[in-house]
């Protein structure tokens, strides 16, 4: 913090008298700067600025008060302290004064101790505000610092675990970058919908973009011999498959509780067991209906499902857009939340180009370049 003896007080009076007293009361306490007339006092703050100025009203050329209105209209000078010293004794003077953003009013003849007095108190309080933004400068360049590496370790957080899930996962890494594309793409539909302005922010959507890669880890807890099965699921192993939802679900649970609600860890969880949960209430794990599936879930229902269509897998060829897309359209209120259908009819060739940007095989790409 600067110290007093540092502060520059400059005096605007046509007085040679006035100056004189002026100069003789605070000149041993500041450093003094002096202009007679309102031009020169601007011209001088044009190169240097004072810390507070004393400024008389009835001057020759521009008045106190034009000085004060172009100083205070100014970014770079606004915050200047003006005091204005005047023989001027009614009232509107001295509220039209202060109005115009001037923090004191000295009637002329002053009394010196009440001048320094006044001046004192006005600059300790600049500098303490000086200090105020100093402190909140660097207190925002540490938060945004801060964040910025809990952005990073939340990043290499989730880097590892969708590592740790690509090795128990037989679907391709291109999987995990279309579905979270897709879940962004959508969730940026509907945030346009008052409806979900509540529920939704770029935040929330970057939250779920980022935590969507996590929708199948727990995989992890599924034995090999079912996971990595060529051929059709029995009954009994398909049902082992359905507890990956529990097991992702219980991976993330005590992350998610030690990071809080508004943490990625809670939609990666949110995700991880309600992406196979369907709007009739006909999915799994816990045949949960309608809105009392998260929306995290929900996009990701819908997000999952197109990818495995247009995918070519072990058991089926990639299929196109257009029968992926009426596919998606027929599933709207019985496997998907309708709104969320009606948003990927209006964005479904961003769907198309998404997986084509991320197609892992030719022959889904020529497919997809075909429409």
């Amino acid at each position: 913090m600067r110290e007093l003896s540092e502060c520059t007080v400059m005096i605007v009076d046509d007085t040679e008298t006035n100056i004189d007293i002026l100069v003789e009361t605070l000149g041993d306490d500041y450093d003094i700067a002096v202009a007679m007339d309102g031009e020169s006092a601007l011209e001088y703050i044009e190169d240097e600025l004072p810390d507070l100025i004393l400024l008389d009203i009835m001057m020759p050329g521009m008045s106190g008060y034009e000085v004060c209105q172009h100083l205070k209209k100014e970014e770079r000078t606004n915050k200047i302290p003006i005091i204005f010293v005047t023989a001027m004794n009614d009232e509107s003077g001295e509220k039209k004064g202060l109005e115009m953003g001037a923090i004191d009013y000295i009637r002329k003849p002053f009394n010196p101790s009440i001048v320094k007095s006044r001046v004192k108190n006005h600059l300790e309080l600049k500098l303490a505000k000086e200090q105020l933004e100093e402190q909140n400068t660097l207190l925002e360049i540490k938060v945004k610092e801060r964040t910025k590496e809990l952005s990073l370790t939340q990043d290499l957080t989730i880097c590892s675990l969708t590592s740790l899930a690509e090795t128990r996962d037989p679907e391709t890494g291109g999987h995990i970058q279309r579905t979270q594309n897709f879940v962004k793409a959508l969730a940026d539909k509907l945030i346009e919908l008052p409806a979900y302005q509540k529920v939704l922010d770029e935040n929330i959507i970057e939250l779920l973009y980022k935590s969507a890669p996590l929708h199948d880890i727990g995989k992890i807890g599924v034995a090999d011999q079912i996971l990595f099965k060529p051929g059709k699921l029995t009954s009994e192993e398909f049902d082992e498959m359905k507890k990956h939802t529990e097991y992702g679900n219980a991976a993330l649970k005590k992350a998610s509780e030690m990071f809080g609600s508004n943490s990625f860890f809670r939609y990666a969880q949110e995700i991880a067991y309600t992406h196979h949960e369907k709007w009739d209430g006909s999915g799994y794990p816990r045949g949960l209906k309608g809105e009392d599936i998260p929306l995290s879930g929900r996009l990701m229902a819908l997000a999952d499902v197109y990818d495995a269509l247009v995918s070519k897998r072990v058991y089926k060829p990639p299929f196109s857009h257009d029968k992926s897309y009426n596919i998606i359209l027929e599933g709207r209120g019985t496997h998907f939340d309708p709104s969320l259908v009606d948003a990927f009819d209006e964005i479904n060739g961003v769907f198309r180009k998404i997986a084509l940007n991320f197609a892992d095989f030719d022959e889904e790409r020529l497919i997809l370049s075909k429409e």
